[in-house]
């Protein structure tokens, strides 16, 4: 099937806003979205309802279809009680900034306590570090170093990603999505 587009359209500009059955995101950070073909792919295999549409159409030989611009899934997903650990994680936990100097640029993550002295990649020994920082510590002890982390690394709930997730809302959010969204209700980073 072919699908066209409203003239200077790009179907990337319409992303589809994931909602639970709850009517909450699947997650805030990253948000959760759907590129325009798996909203409505799930459309049509009659897994989500659509909740709002773009102004944007899309046609087929066959059909005419508004572009959903937020879904909500059918059937609720049971949310995760402990996020995974990620790269990505550990640098939301710690707010996108070096746990020694505070740098958001060239972001690494450290293992407080050396891999080469026995240290673990788990949350309660790793955190967000800046290169130069990464490389001035090496695989030294904080005491050896003189470098402590500003925050004790610990394993983050779902709940502590998704404040320090609002704390970074994303670069575009479509106005349909804001009755769904809770970033007005955010401290300053």
């Amino acid at each position: 099937m072919t699908v066209h587009f409203q003239p200077n359209v790009s179907p990337e500009a319409c992303p589809a806003l994931v909602l639970n059955a709850d009517f909450r995101p699947l997650s805030y950070y990253p948000l959760s979205l759907w590129s325009w073909q798996d909203a409505i792919k799930a459309v049509f295999m009659d897994r989500v309802n659509i909740v709002s549409h773009y102004d944007r159409v899309v046609r087929s030989p066959s059909f005419e279809m508004q572009l959903p611009s937020v879904v909500s899934l059918k059937t609720y997903i049971k949310p995760s009680r402990q996020p995974a650990f990620t790269r990505f994680n550990v640098f939301l936990r710690d707010r996108f900034s070096c746990q020694y100097c505070g740098a958001r640029e060239e972001l690494t993550f450290d293992h407080v306590t050396p891999r080469a002295r026995g240290g673990t990649t788990v949350w309660d020994n790793v955190v967000a570090a800046c290169s130069p920082c990464n490389l001035r510590k090496a695989d030294r002890m904080p005491a050896a170093a003189e470098m402590w982390p500003m925050t004790a690394p610990f394993q983050p709930s779902v709940t502590d990603l998704h404040r320090n997730g609002r704390l970074f809302p994303p670069n575009y959010l479509h106005e349909s999505w804001m009755d769904y969204l809770y970033w007005d209700s955010v401290l300053e980073p």
